[in-house]
């Protein structure tokens, strides 16, 4: 689900999944507002999402390696390494 919360800048069609052929006219197809899983644009989606996100919230991107990201605070350290669709 974690593609559901990258949003398109493109517009994307498609065909209705089976199952939901009857909801649509024949010949008809869905504009995509949010990108799915199986889309070739959705992990640069997702993840410009989730820096976007991480980055109004105060963290910062290594420039060693732009999956990790890292908040210090007097508290201590906060660091997030993010693999595929994962986090660490």
């Amino acid at each position: 689900t974690a593609f559901l919360h990258g949003e398109l800048e493109d517009e994307v069609y498609m065909r209705p999944p089976p199952g939901l052929e009857n909801m649509v006219k024949p010949g008809n197809v869905l504009r995509l507002k949010k990108a799915i899983y199986g889309l070739k644009q959705s992990p640069r989606v997702w993840y410009h999402k989730l820096s976007t996100t991480l980055n109004g919230r105060g963290f910062v991107k290594s420039e060693a390696d732009h999956t990790l990201f890292t908040l210090t605070s007097k508290q201590g350290i906060v660091v997030i390494l993010v693999y595929v669709d994962d986090m660490l």
